[in-house]
């Protein structure tokens, strides 16, 4: 049964998550409502990938609540599982499964009735481009085909929430324009938080950007207003995020050209 409440569909207060001594998440707050398609984005090792396993109820949080479709992932992982369509960064598929077969046993997984199952799997293949290769051992197909299988295990329950990380991974420019006019469409009916490091798609795809580092939320605006003042939302991030090893680099690297002229 799909989450029929209004707003905040995902609710992240103070959030924080340690591996040892490390502090991967730390302190963030954020609110996504009901049908909104929001950018997550950072730079490797940000923590947004750490956030959207913690929101998928597959990492616990170390301090701070977090609610998704009005649940605890922690206390109530299963009842979050049932609202959330979740593709992480690397596809655990079975590769000895054909596509079209570990498509229905995923069904089964999810609860998709049985007088619809077969349409749905149909119909999530087509979407996600792999009925051409629904009868191919899935260990045979290329990273991009791979991810795009791992896309429509996310979409075949029909989940209220999707929490895609990286879906356009592998894929080549024909297929990243497919994944944005989707993404667009499932917006209509969806939650969408997703992580990539196209910036350029994203400002096609989001109406809104969450930017994270080092753990912590640097910017959380429309998308609209970034590019009402910024030349692209590339430059935002780079200045956003950019460490002071960073800029002690590019600095070193200047200085070699100037000593070179």
């Amino acid at each position: 049964m799909h989450w029929q409440g209004t707003r905040d569909v995902i609710q992240v207060d103070h959030l924080t998550k340690r591996f040892g001594d490390i502090v991967a998440v730390d302190d963030v707050s954020f609110a996504i409502d009901q049908g909104e398609v929001v950018g997550f984005l950072g730079p490797n090792g940000a923590g947004k990938t750490t956030v959207m396993r913690m929101l998928a109820s597959f990492l616990p949080a170390t301090s701070g609540t977090v609610r998704v479709a009005g649940c605890d992932p922690f206390w109530e992982s299963l009842a979050v599982r049932e609202q959330v369509g979740y593709l992480p960064e690397r596809v655990p598929l079975y590769g000895e499964m054909r596509v079209a077969e570990y498509l229905f046993h995923r069904a089964r997984l999810k609860q998709v009735a049985a007088c619809v199952r077969k349409r749905r799997v149909a119909e999530v293949m087509e979407r996600c481009g792999v009925a051409s290769v629904s009868r191919r051992v899935i260990s045979q197909l290329s990273r991009g085909y791979r991810q795009r299988v791992g896309l429509a295990d996310a979409l075949v329950g029909n989940p209220p929430i999707l929490i895609l990380d990286e879906p356009t991974s592998g894929l080549d420019p024909n297929q990243v324009r497919q994944v944005r006019e989707m993404v667009r469409e499932l917006g209509r009916d969806h939650t969408v938080l997703l992580s990539t490091h196209i910036l350029s798609e994203v400002e096609r795809m989001c109406p809104r950007v969450i930017i994270i580092s080092q753990g912590r939320i640097v910017a959380d605006e429309s998308t609209a207003d970034v590019m009402s003042r910024e030349p692209s939302l590339e430059e935002l991030f780079v200045r956003l995020t950019r460490t002071s090893d960073d800029a002690s680099a590019a600095q070193a690297v200047d200085a070699d050209g100037e000593g070179a002229r």
